[in-house]
Parts: C-alpha cells; structure tokens; sequence
C-alpha cells in the first residue's frame, strides 16, 4: 500500500428517488449495495463517507426486502440507531469533498444511477482525483454508470477506456422486464455505456450470480449479490499499491 495514500473510502449515491417501476415503486439507491461495501470497508479499517451530488438520497423501494436483504440487514436499516444508519445521515453533498482525503472512490447504484450519475459532474471530479493520485475507484450493478463522463486527469480519455468493465447485464434488464423502461425514459444501459466509451465490457456467468472483476485500480461488480465481493475486491487492490 501506498504509504501517502489515505486508508479513507469514499462510497457514492446517487440522488435520484423517483417513481420507475411498473407498480409504482421508486428507483433510488439499491440499500445493500452501498450498506455491504461500507460493513467491508469499515471492518478493513478505512474511514467511510457517503456523498451524492446534491447531498440527498432515498432508497429503492424494492432493495429493501428480503429478496435482497437478509434479517440482519433489516433489522440494522430500521434501527435508526444503527452505526450504518447514523453513517447515512451524515452523507456530504459532494461539493463539499476533498478528493485527497480518499483512498478509494465506491458507486454505490440502484436503477436511479441512469438518471444522474452520467452527469453528475462532482462525482466524477472526485473519482478521477482519486485515480489520479493512485487511488482505486470501483462500481457495482449500475453504479458503472458513471463511466459515461468519467476521465482520466492524466490521459484525457475516459478512465475505464482500455480495461476490463462489468456491471449489470442488459439480459438481467430483459429478464427483470426493465427495458422498456429504459426505452421509455431514453436511458443507456451498463453495458452501452462501458462499450462507447471504450472499455471491454466482460459478461459474468449468470446475471443474477455474486462475481466481480479487477483491472489494475478498478474494480467492477454485476449486481446487488456482487456487493460485499467487490468491495472485499477493492480492499485486496488497495492493499497491493
């Protein structure tokens, strides 16, 4: 590990809470994909913040059952007393970031990515500087997303261009019946993102299986399962600069 690198992770949210699924429900931060990697990173001794563009965030309203969540997980999310719980209510408005503090920049995501991570501009900021300095900056299901404005400071390309990428599946949209969702609020898949901007989009196994992928200092996830794995995956790559 990088002696001047801070043991310091900074996990992404994206702001978007709104209504998407055909029931109703709103897309908005898929829970356990930012709550595993922040049980992960804090049991690895890193100092965790959460940011979203605007400094505001609101769940998805499926990411909290138990289809994704075990009993313990929602015991601790319903405990406002939880460490977990009084860590999401100290989220920064990711203006208010020094990205020389982080070690690690983590995306957390949930459909509501699509919406704003593309253009939210400080989040990208922050995570080039991380990379910049050395740092590692990781993604999982939709969080990659991001990608789409993301750039490298120091080649002035998009930072994944060249690497290996993966993320959600454009079959586990069609299997989840979201893609005509996506068509219907013009919105680009994990998948297209990663292929214009020129990185190897990487297929897993099954779209739905825990499996994740490491290229150099970024590190990708498929999908909620994937959580905990990639960031016990980000903490083996940080452990090795």
């Amino acid at each position: 590990m990088s002696p001047t690198l801070p043991k310091k992770a900074l996990i992404s949210i994206t702001s978007y809470c709104e209504p998407f699924y055909e029931d109703g429900s709103k897309t908005g931060l898929f829970y356990g994909e930012a709550s595993h990697p922040w049980h992960v990173l804090t049991k690895a001794g890193f100092e965790v913040d959460f940011a979203s563009e605007s400094g505001s965030y609101g769940l998805d309203d499926h990411s909290t059952s138990e289809d994704f969540l075990s009993k313990e997980d929602i015991a601790e999310l319903n405990d406002p007393n939880s460490e977990c719980s009084k860590a999401f209510k100290k989220i920064k408005k990711a203006s208010d970031i020094n990205a020389d503090e982080y070690g690690i920049f983590f995306a957390s995501a949930g459909h509501a990515t699509l919406f704003d991570y593309p253009t939210a501009s400080t989040l990208q900021s922050i995570a080039s500087e991380i990379y910049n300095n050395g740092g590692i900056v990781s993604t999982v299901c939709h969080g990659g997303s991001i990608f789409a404005n993301l750039m490298d400071k120091k080649t002035g390309e998009h930072l994944v261009k060249g690497k290996k990428v993966t993320g959600f599946t454009d079959i586990g949209e069609d299997q989840m019946g979201i893609t005509s969702i996506l068509e219907k609020y013009k919105l680009k898949t994990v998948q297209t993102i990663a292929e214009e901007v020129g990185a190897t989009y990487v297929h897993p196994p099954t779209p739905f299986g825990d499996w994740n992928l490491t290229d150099g200092r970024v590190v990708t996830g498929v999908n909620p399962a994937s959580a905990h794995s990639t960031a016990v995956a980000v903490v083996e790559a940080f452990n090795k600069l």
